[in-house]
């Protein structure tokens, strides 16, 4: 009995060689124990399971994802909300697109790899029928067995008319696109079809979306091609050459009707809290204005108008701050904005140096997103509804003629239509007024609702793509800046040919594509630079918006038959969207010059 208790301490239960002590007298101590071996133990699966994550984990594009900082604290800031107009600065302003940025991440390279889930999807359910994902498994496989024909294969005609719909010659003409353009990934192929009009049995129209390696804006490009095919007596399969850019028209999609209210021109990002949206550009566009359905979806609707005001012919940054106001109370008050989408072009941006009515919102900015984003009605179409079912339907409006009445006081009037009417003392018939005060920090003007025009983005794409999107780019503000040495004393020697050369040769290597945005008028003032680089100015490229131009017909069917000018705010959109897009980009008052860009003493630093 005695050596009972010596034996079972050396056992599980006793106190000795690390085993529980069950007396009463060291429970304490022992539970103590338990839970710091207990600790210890989750500590090292925890990090177990988080080296294992990291080892297997692969984030998604960030091309996908908005830069949110930027985009935040652009949306929501809370500055004054006072339009200040520079006479110097007629720099065109960014727009929503311009903060859906990809993120400073290093993206990952698309084009050679299985196609990944890229977690996105289109508005239009055809789409997937008429494309198909880029694998690297089929283009190699089938490659091989075309290019490597046993000997015993049957002899082909190599005369005979190519079958686009192949797979074969579908693999080939995918190989060809990703080893033709190395600066581009390459996200999804289109099915080939037969070339024409006219129609050559031995070309193919294929169409792709792809994105810039270097892509510094959240956006899909798309392109479509013309591919010469040939064909041997193995029966194997050659592209002989690939077209210029958007050669392949039959390969475009076509657009028929608007059906479900939503375009298929962008791409849903979705797997996030709020899905984003980001353009496809290339894709045809859709800007149809919007009809009302019916009498009764009419008169039960909610609506907004602002009317008169001193913003007519203002400089487009002024005007956009105003109309972003208007959109902004719309949306807050839950009512349809009737807008009107004739502009008054300033003098600044016209040919003619004179203010220029008539021009159409589509000109210059994306309808169609809008259109199928927010609740709008063309002015035109409202008004003649309006009168039409007024008396009918005893339909009300409430007059303002005051901008201080807030949008905030406004939120429970029950007629059909609020109007803003606004005097003609500027500035208090602004219509950016109603944003100021205490409504500022309520109403934040809907900047993601708001892009740029994608037949001026495609003209942008069309411009980098002639360059295969592997260039460099400098900003060289002159004209008028240049000629006040009061104000600028140093930026007319700064931006001078020998300067540039002096200052562009630390940065960008011998024999780069070199892009210049410029003021200039001139453009042989830059002819120093041509024997270091291969200059690239805007005007090169005038065939983009030339009278056979896809931009020339559509406009010209927009503005009822007329022909539109490729004014100078179009020229300025365009000028710095293809700059933003350089793989290295110089900026005048950052990098050419000390000078400040509004003048002297207003550089931030001197703030």
């Amino acid at each position: 009995m005695h050596s009972t208790r010596p034996l079972l301490s050396r056992s599980g239960f006793g106190g000795g060689g690390g085993a529980m002590n069950l007396r009463p007298e060291n429970l304490g101590q022992e539970a103590l124990r338990l839970t710091g071996n207990l600790c210890f133990a989750l500590f090292v699966f925890a990090v177990l399971v988080f080296t294992l994550i990291a080892a297997t984990y692969h984030p998604d594009d960030p091309f996908l994802h908005p830069s949110s900082s930027h985009l935040t604290s652009f949306l929501t800031s809370t500055s004054n909300s006072t339009f200040i107009s520079t006479a110097t600065d007629s720099a065109p302003l960014l727009t929503g697109e311009d903060f859906i940025n990809s993120s400073s991440v290093p993206l990952p390279v698309l084009s050679t790899d299985p196609a990944p889930d890229l977690s996105v999807s289109t508005d239009s359910a055809s789409s997937d029928s008429t494309t198909v994902d880029l694998s690297t498994s089929d283009l190699s496989d089938s490659a091989a067995q075309t290019s490597d024909q046993d000997d015993t294969s049957p002899s082909c005609d190599v005369n005979a008319p190519i079958k686009c719909s192949d797979r074969d010659v579908f693999n080939v003409m995918m190989r060809a696109t990703i080893d033709g353009f190395p600066d581009v990934h390459i996200y999804r192929f289109g099915k080939p079809v037969l070339a024409g009009p006219p129609t050559n049995p031995t070309q193919c129209d294929m169409a792709w979306r792809f994105k810039p390696k270097n892509a510094k804006r959240a956006a899909l490009y798309k392109d479509y091609r013309r591919f010469d095919i040939s064909r041997s007596t193995n029966c194997s399969y050659a592209v002989l050459n690939i077209g210029d850019y958007h050669t392949g028209v039959n390969a475009r999609k076509k657009k028929g009707g608007k059906k479900s209210g939503r375009s298929d021109n962008n791409f849903k990002i979705i797997g996030v809290a709020k899905p984003i949206i980001v353009p496809i550009v290339g894709e045809t566009v859709n800007d149809t204005l919007p009809v009302v359905e019916s009498e009764s979806k009419f008169s039960t609707g909610k609506y907004l108008v602002y009317k008169g005001g001193g913003d007519r012919c203002k400089s487009m940054n002024h005007y956009l701050w105003s109309f972003l106001c208007s959109l902004g109370e719309a949306q807050y008050l839950n009512r349809t904005l009737v807008m009107d989408l004739t502009i008054c072009l300033n003098n600044k941006y016209t040919s003619s140096k004179q203010n220029e009515e008539g021009k159409d919102f589509r000109f210059y900015f994306d309808f169609e997103h809008l259109r199928d984003s927010a609740s709008v009605i063309d002015q035109h179409q409202f008004w003649e509804d309006w009168k039409l079912w007024r008396k009918k339907d005893k339909l009300s409006m409430h007059l303002v003629e005051d901008f201080r009445v807030t949008p905030m006081k406004l939120a429970n009037v029950k007629d059909t239509l609020i109007m803003r009417k606004f005097g003609a003392v500027e500035p208090d018939n602004y219509w950016y007024r109603v944003c100021e005060g205490e409504t500022e920090s309520v109403i934040q003007r809907p900047w993601h609702l708001l892009w740029k025009s994608r037949r001026l983005m495609d003209i942008v794409s069309g411009i980098a793509s002639k360059m295969n999107w592997d260039f460099d780019s400098v900003h060289v503000v002159r004209g008028d800046k240049a000629k006040n040495p009061a104000l600028w004393p140093n930026l007319a020697a700064d931006t001078s040919p020998e300067a540039l050369l002096s200052t562009l040769g630390d940065k960008i290597d011998n024999g780069r594509n070199l892009y210049i945005a410029t003021d200039e008028p001139d453009t042989s003032f830059f002819d120093p630079l041509k024997d270091k680089y291969t200059t690239h100015f805007l005007d090169d490229y005038k065939e983009l918006w030339s009278e056979n131009s896809d931009w020339y017909i559509e406009t010209k069917n927009l503005n009822n038959g007329i022909p539109v000018e490729f004014d100078g705010y179009m020229r300025g959109e365009v000028d710095m969207e293809v700059f933003l897009r350089g793989k290295k980009q110089i900026e005048t008052f950052n990098d050419l010059t000390s000078d400040c860009k509004d003048g002297i003493n207003t550089c931030k630093n001197n703030s």
